[in-house]
């Protein structure tokens, strides 16, 4: 019975670098910002920052939206016809997932009408990216506009 117990604990033991070896290629090192906006889906960011849900639509290429600007961590996104602008930073890319700046530009150049960071995750290579608001803080995208109102608001109370 001893024997058969260690067997078992040492074919588990075995299959456990494979499993943290397939997690590396979750997220890749190069392009990062293309991946972003290829992989994303957008239905998963806060609601400040995405676009009016439409069933059957998840990533910017579904609802119109075209890359420009494009560099390895940086790049800019428009609407068809331009009504909505989106910049998307990346400030730290880890195992755990990618942080990132979305910013909405305002109407006074150089000014951001909504900021704020977002971490980007997803749990296998076939899956999309998911956004959710971080905690974290990054001095090169400080938090401005409509992402400050729920903390505001549960401050304020009904």
């Amino acid at each position: 019975m001893k024997t058969k117990k260690v067997v078992l604990a040492l074919a588990a033991l075995s299959y456990a670098p494979i499993t943290v070896a397939g997690d590396k290629d979750v997220y890749p090192r190069e392009r990062v910002a293309e991946f972003i906006v290829e992989k994303l889906d957008v239905t998963s960011l806060p609601a400040a920052l995405r676009p009016k849900k439409e069933k059957g639509k998840k990533t910017f290429a579904d609802y119109g939206f075209a890359a420009q600007g494009m560099n390895e961590a940086e790049t800019t996104i428009q609407a068809a016809g331009g009504t909505r602008k989106l910049s998307i930073k990346v400030l730290d890319q880890r195992s755990s997932g990618i942080y990132v700046c979305i910013t909405e530009p305002g109407q006074i150049a150089g000014q951001a009408k909504m900021q704020s960071v977002v971490l980007l995750k997803r749990n296998d290579s076939n899956t999309l990216l998911k956004g959710r608001e971080s905690w974290r803080e990054f001095a090169a995208c400080p938090v401005v506009g409509a992402a400050e109102k729920p903390s505001e608001e549960i401050a304020g109370g009904d």
